[in-house]
């Protein structure tokens, strides 16, 4: 599913909500403590100035001591309880927090180690990590803490209004009357804030993207003497940064000086009617309950700011809901199906006591292909038979859509008509762990994963012996590279392996792949990171290892492969050749002018080194 895919959806209703309420339910008993803790604390917070209009009508105007003690007491036991509801429920929202952060990026990467490649050719890395984790911790965050902001402040607010009514009707409408402007200030000023921080946001990321291309690309920047052209399009964003930081800035500070001036006001009234009422009546308004409406005036704006700028979070929080849920409800291009998983088990609980051994035979019977998001066929009615054992190299020009088959093979993508065989019987009707379990596959690129030597060469085989693991290093002459290195297979890679030289990583991605014993062997442009010494020594133990082994070879140098069973040559996305090194080269087709051409420029570098 792609950006645009995702943009184009109907929004959720209600903000997104009712599609995280399964993650609430997990945590159902940690939601209604914390829920439940802070009311009580907001119940407090509403009768504690009650305390404060006692001590004064009673100890301060009475002008006495008597029963202060029981007094200090239980407002001592209140306070207590006011610190321990407070704490407990803030520690409560902190773990929901985790919680349900934690949650969606589980269920997001596992969702994302079922779909096929087609969702990745489609989406770009930092798409799909903006979805695990800065959405999943967002939708934590503003989930948690609103659900404790929003008891606290409705049940303060609700709590207030009564109480003043209570106390004394006509100043509380005066006071009261205040809040609808002060919500429409809010809702004004908020809608302003909103913009002004996404466009921060913005400017930030243009921000990070400068600075990652200062780093990652500072070789460049140097060799082409470009520092002087580099600093000044960073001043140009840093000083558009700047610009609307201080407008939105200037934005919050007019808004928190009117709500300021809006508490001030109804502090103002308080003290004013409330004044004259204790002078007029001091029996029917002390001055104990108009400390009372002072604390409330003040107190009771904070909820109202609040309620304006929820509507905004939640807005915001919508957005991110909507990309988490369009990633998990992501369908595979490739499913196995019920009945499959049921026998085979899936990805995370396979059932390995039901896999048949794979013999290796390959057959491609009427095969039409086109990829999901094009609208031309790659393959159509093809047909290929690979007995078990059998060599297949697959060369064309860069771009040519050499991997096309490889990826059918591997049921990384599905056919668009016709069927693929493993062993006789159509790949689909066998789980895609199971053939992925009895694949080999050396990539052009070699991908090593933060680690060791050793843990990366046993992602090959989890069990495996040192003896079986020294081996297989030693077919591929990666032994001597180890044996170069101080620590040797205890030698940290680095991320993707950045610590070791291409051609060294890709010697540990082959002992890696013969490690498993696979029993069909995928080279993907393998030998085209490595030096000529460095594949003639390989090559040899390259065609030890094919032996009895079904392979498909992705050949950039095509003087590997002149000993292949058969070779497919691919043009402009389509096999328009097909037959061994001599039967192609008798054709003086396609792979006639590849294969002179490359050998023609192989021997002019050659006189050229020479």
């Amino acid at each position: 599913m792609s950006d645009q895919q995702n943009k184009s959806q109907k929004k959720l209703p209600f903000f997104g909500i009712p599609a995280i309420l399964p993650y609430l339910k997990r945590h159902r008993v940690l939601l209604f403590m914390m829920l439940g803790g802070i009311f009580l604390n907001g119940i407090i917070d509403i009768i504690t100035p009650l305390f404060q209009r006692y001590a004064i009508n009673n100890f301060v105007l009475g002008q006495t001591m008597q029963g202060i003690w029981p007094f200090v007491i239980t407002y001592v036991l209140v306070i207590g309880l006011q610190v321990f509801f407070a704490l407990s429920s803030s520690y409560r929202a902190c773990v929901l927090e985790m919680n349900l952060g934690r949650d969606l990026k589980k269920d997001a990467f596992e969702h994302l180690q079922t779909l096929s490649f087609s969702y990745y050719n489609q989406n770009s890395v930092g798409y799909i990590h903006s979805r695990v984790m800065s959405d999943t911790g967002r939708i934590g965050g503003i989930l948690a803490w609103n659900l404790f902001d929003g008891v606290w402040n409705i049940t303060y607010l609700v709590g207030v209004v009564v109480s003043m009514f209570l106390l004394n009707a006509k100043l509380a409408l005066m006071v009261v009357v205040i809040v609808p402007f002060v919500a429409l200030i809010s809702a004004f000023f908020q809608k302003r804030l909103v913009e002004g921080n996404r466009k921060i946001r913005e400017i930030n990321s243009k921000i990070t993207g400068n600075f990652n291309e200062g780093i990652t690309g500072a070789k460049t920047t140097k060799t082409l003497v470009i520092e002087e052209r580099m600093d000044e399009d960073f001043r140009q964003t840093t000083a558009e940064m700047r610009m609307e930081s201080v407008r939105t800035a200037k934005i919050r500070a007019t808004f928190f000086s009117l709500v300021i001036f809006a508490s001030a006001l109804a502090l103002a009234i308080v003290l004013w009617q409330g004044g004259e009422m204790v002078k007029a009546a001091p029996l029917i308004m002390q001055i104990g309950t108009l400390s009372v409406f002072m604390n409330y005036a003040m107190g009771m704006m904070e909820p109202v700011q609040w309620l304006a700028r929820i509507i905004s979070e939640l807005i915001f929080m919508q957005v991110n809901i909507e990309r988490v849920t369009n990633l998990l409800n992501t369908t595979s291009g490739v499913v196995d199906t019920p009945e499959v998983v049921e026998k085979y088990g899936d990805c995370f609980h396979p059932k390995k006591e039901n896999w048949e051994p794979l013999i290796g035979s390959v057959t491609f019977e009427d095969v039409t292909f086109r990829y999901p998001d094009g609208d031309v066929n790659v393959l159509e009615h093809f047909n290929l038979d690979v007995p078990q054992g059998t060599n297949v190299a697959i060369v064309g020009e860069t771009g040519a859509g050499k991997s096309t088959l490889v990826n059918l093979v591997c049921r990384f993508f599905e056919p668009t008509e016709g069927r693929i065989l493993i062993d006789g019987r159509d790949a689909k009707e066998r789980s895609q762990l199971w053939l992925h379990q009895n694949i080999g596959y050396v990539l052009q690129t070699p991908h090593l994963f933060s680690g060791t030597i050793l843990e990366n060469l046993r992602y090959g085989k989890p069990d495996a012996t040192m003896e079986e693991i020294e081996a297989a290093v030693k077919a591929v002459r990666a032994d001597q590279v180890i044996a170069k290195l101080e620590k040797g297979y205890d030698t940290d890679v680095g991320e993707g392996g950045d610590l070791l030289s291409t051609g060294e990583k890709q010697l540990i991605s082959f002992a890696r792949a013969i490690l498993c014993d696979p029993r069909i062997a995928i080279l993907d442009e393998a030998t085209s990171s490595i030096d000529t010494l460095t594949e003639k020594n390989i090559q040899d133990a390259i065609d030890k290892l094919m032996e009895g082994r079904t392979s498909f070879v992705i050949a950039h140098r095509l003087s590997t492969i002149r000993k292949a069973d058969v070779i497919l040559v691919v043009d402009d996305g389509k096999i328009v050749e097909r037959g061994t090194h001599s039967e192609l080269m008798r054709k003086k087709g396609v792979y006639y002018g590849l294969y002179t051409r490359q050998f023609e420029q192989e021997a002019v570098r050659q006189v050229m080194g020479d």
